[in-house]
């Protein structure tokens, strides 16, 4: 809630939402899961989030090797613009958003959020110096949200269901779910949502 504030009341008449689906860390495909499983809900989300801080443009960040990802958030775009849900006046409103797909080339630093702008750009993906941050200065030095995968996936629900009920999950200083990537010497692998404050047993 905190970036959306600060991007929200930024000053500027263009602002960008970024969806960090880059995913270097070793052994991990959480993101992949969800992107490839409900793209549809990746897009729901960044339209919801770029209508609360006020942008009209979003960008999902995805890692090269994620083919199959990329080519279902494509369909799923093209989809939500058929439908009105992207694009100009959606649902017959004054409201417009507007989503691109770029995928990286597989450098772990890009995860870090100023080096995934600084590669949009088109530059060499490296950090750039804080402050100014991104929810003043980011993408083209505009006022830009940069959320992961996991973040936006909750937002749908949350609106949904209420603050009170995502609050109510987990524990009272770190409320909410936590998605894990399970693999290596175990009995089964995957990606599984737990409860913040689970204990390993």
């Amino acid at each position: 809630g905190r970036k959306w504030r600060f991007v929200r009341g930024a000053e500027g008449d263009k602002k960008y939402v970024i969806c960090n689906a880059d995913e270097s860390e070793p052994g991990t495909f959480k993101d992949r899961i969800v992107l490839e499983g409900d793209p549809h809900l990746t897009i729901e989300a960044m339209t919801l989030a770029a209508y609360a801080i006020g942008a009209d443009e979003g960008f999902i960040y995805i890692r090269g090797e994620y083919g199959v990802a990329y080519q279902r958030l494509q369909k799923a775009i093209q989809q939500a613009e058929e439908f009105g849900f992207l694009g100009h006046n959606i649902f017959g409103t004054d409201f417009n958003f507007h989503l691109h797909i770029h995928a990286g080339a597989g450098a772990y630093v890009c995860g870090e959020e100023t080096a995934l702008i600084e590669s949009l750009e088109g530059k060499r993906g490296e950090p750039r110096t804080r402050p100014p941050y991104p929810t003043t200065n980011g993408l083209w030095n505009k006022p830009t949200l940069v959320n992961n995968v996991e973040t936006l996936a909750n937002i749908p629900a949350i609106l949904r269901n209420g603050p009170e009920w995502y609050k109510a999950i987990g524990t009272p200083s770190s409320p909410g779910t936590k998605v894990y990537t399970i693999m290596g010497n175990v009995n089964f692998s995957g990606v599984i949502e737990v409860p913040m404050g689970i204990t390993l047993r």
